[in-house]
């Protein structure tokens, strides 16, 4: 993090006046899409602010520690500027892209959610707050995060817009939700990322997802149509059967616990961030998944329990990989999900995705859009030893 200067009996640090050289050098292959000084000014501003040290990061706080600008500017960069917030998000996807790749890329689908007191901000909603573990009045937004072995980095996000606020026209105004913005369940606002994270080309060999994109047979559907591999969360009522008779049907939880205790075996995946191997106790056998209205679909039915001294938990998955696809691959593409998971704890943490209060869609885009911003520069600082010169890009016109 950018570090400030500041009171040690109050934690009011200030800003930097220049930026630091790396992240002068970062932004200077994204911010340039703005086109004007006083927005590039403004951004380079909202950036610095972000990347300190100070624990509440919203325009109101970040003024107070940035020179040369004020809450209002800071406003204005995330609601009534002229710039598109989309360019400079592709832009930075394709400087990411250009750190190089181990070729073994997976994007991984999850939401997050940010607590609200109000009813004005766009989205939010009383529902499951999975921050809070329960529901409760807050904003979802969905996210597609790019991951490999050793490094991994946001691609894009959209607000989840729930039913209630679609039906009122006059509210989705007033929070200026676009026009050609309709109700879209969790599932196709994932497929929408994916699309848009195939038109960036980013290559990726497998799909990741936790239970509210596994438990959709359309999105599993869509996955298959579109010849994805994946490998998904699903939740321990979800609807299988072990064998080819049409009448054979169960909860996956009842079709694990069928199974030879014999086939269970001990498979690591990664090790953690303290050196030790992460592992677990992992079954599959290939068996079919059965919708609603009964179609049968063949794949890999997974489960994991918890190991002999208690670690580990009790999960289950579902996975179109093909059969003779090791078990050892599929257990390490489910648990790249940690990386989205890490980016939204640092992002809140570090960066204050979640202190944002403006109400408006546009806004809430355009930080996240700076959130993922400053997180890629952390990201791709890591890349770049001072020793040796910076990654280069090549951009598309």
């Amino acid at each position: 993090m950018v570090n400030g200067s500041g009171s040690s009996e109050k934690r009011l640090l200030r800003a930097p006046r220049e930026l630091d050289p790396a992240l002068q050098t970062f932004l200077a292959q994204i911010v340039p899409s703005l086109g004007d000084s006083r927005r590039n000014k403004a951004l380079h501003a909202y950036l610095n602010g972000t990347l300190t040290d100070h624990p509440n990061k919203n325009c109101d706080t970040l003024a107070q520690i940035l020179p040369d600008t004020n809450e209002q500017r800071l406003q204005n960069l995330l609601t009534k500027m002229d710039w598109d917030e989309q360019a400079v998000n592709v832009r930075r996807v394709e400087v990411m892209r250009a750190l190089g790749s181990e070729g073994d890329g997976v994007l991984v689908f999850d939401g997050t959610d940010f607590p609200k007191q109000g009813t004005h901000s766009v989205g939010v909603n009383r529902q499951y707050s999975g921050s809070l573990g329960k529901k409760a009045n807050c904003q979802v937004t969905l996210n597609c995060h790019y991951t490999e072995r050793t490094i991994a980095w946001p691609v894009n996000t959209q607000l989840y817009m729930p039913q209630v606020w679609m039906d009122n026209p006059e509210r989705c105004a007033k929070a200026a939700v676009p026009a050609d913005i309709g109700f879209q369940t969790k599932a196709n606002i994932a497929l929408a990322l994916l699309d848009q994270a195939n038109k960036l080309n980013i290559k990726h060999s497998a799909i990741a997802a936790d239970a509210d994109f596994g438990d959709d047979p359309g999105f599993l559907d869509e996955l298959e149509r579109q010849h994805e591999r994946y490998v998904v969360d699903v939740r321990k009522d979800f609807t299988v059967s072990l064998s080819r008779n049409p009448d054979d049907r169960c909860r996956i939880e009842h079709a694990v616990a069928k199974l030879p205790k014999r086939d269970w075996r001990v498979i690591r995946w990664r090790q953690g961030y303290d050196g030790q191997w992460l592992k677990g106790s992992f079954i599959a056998v290939r068996a079919w998944r059965i919708d609603g209205q009964g179609k049968r679909t063949i794949g890999w039915l997974m489960g994991q329990r918890k190991m002999p001294n208690g670690s580990g938990q009790v999960k289950y998955f579902w996975s179109d990989f093909g059969a003779h696809t090791p078990l050892e691959r599929m257990v390490e593409v489910a648990h790249r999900r940690a990386s989205v998971e890490r980016f939204h704890q640092d992002s809140k943490t570090l960066l204050g995705w979640d202190q944002y209060q403006g109400r408006l869609w546009q806004g809430f885009h355009r930080n996240s859009v700076l959130v993922m911003l400053a997180y890629s520069y952390l990201i791709w600082l890591e890349r770049w030893p001072s020793e040796s010169d910076p990654p280069k890009v090549t951009l598309r016109k």
